[in-house]
């Protein structure tokens, strides 16, 4: 069968993988830790958008995999298997934030965000953006990421951090302002 997944120089074929999911339906711990090892760096990444603190993460990641290991019976082999697992851990993201951050209830405040101009982002590099992004305050970092970056609607947001829509929107409105002051302060001027 064809290589379903390649990541970090690992590579696993369908079949294998499926002996993986069956092996974690067994409560294998070798096959446990290989399926942990493989999307480690996906389900990691996706985590420390939110969460840039590697102790803090690295919690969140550990119990989305134990959730997805104890639910792993539920995986009915339809659609991919990375997708259902980051829902799983998602939830997890979701949970930890709800229960962890201070959310505050704001007024809603509707501003039309001024475009940074284009030359300034395309000068930028992803990480640099993303150091950025991580020095927003927790709970604007946090559902600007589940906005911008994993493109949910404001009401599933709500829904997710338990707080009110007009909160949500609050948060994006905030982390665009910050993020386009702390831009324009890195005097990234280009000859126009």
């Amino acid at each position: 069968m064809s290589v379903a997944l390649a990541y970090n120089n690992i590579s696993v074929k369908t079949d294998e993988l499926q002996e993986l999911i069956a092996g974690c339906s067994r409560n294998e711990r070798s096959a446990q830790g290989k399926l942990y090892h493989l999307f480690y760096p996906r389900m990691m990444g996706m985590v420390r958008r939110y969460f840039p603190e590697m102790a803090q993460a690295e919690e969140i990641l550990n119990n989305g995999f134990l959730r997805a290991f104890q639910k792993i019976d539920s995986y009915s082999f339809k659609g991919s298997f990375e997708g259902w697992l980051r829902r799983i851990v998602f939830h997890a993201v979701a949970d930890y934030a709800s229960s962890n951050v201070k959310y505050k209830e704001k007024i809603l405040l509707i501003e039309k965000d001024e475009l940074i101009h284009k030359d300034h982002a395309n000068r930028m590099y992803y990480n640099d953006l993303m150091d950025l992004v991580h020095e927003l305050p927790e709970a604007t970092r946090t559902v600007f990421n589940m906005f911008v970056m994993d493109d949910l609607p404001h009401k599933q947001i709500a829904k997710h951090l338990g707080i009110s829509e007009g909160t949500s929107k609050w948060h994006v409105s905030e982390a665009r302002r910050i993020l386009k002051e702390k831009i324009e302060r890195l005097k990234l001027h280009l000859k126009k």
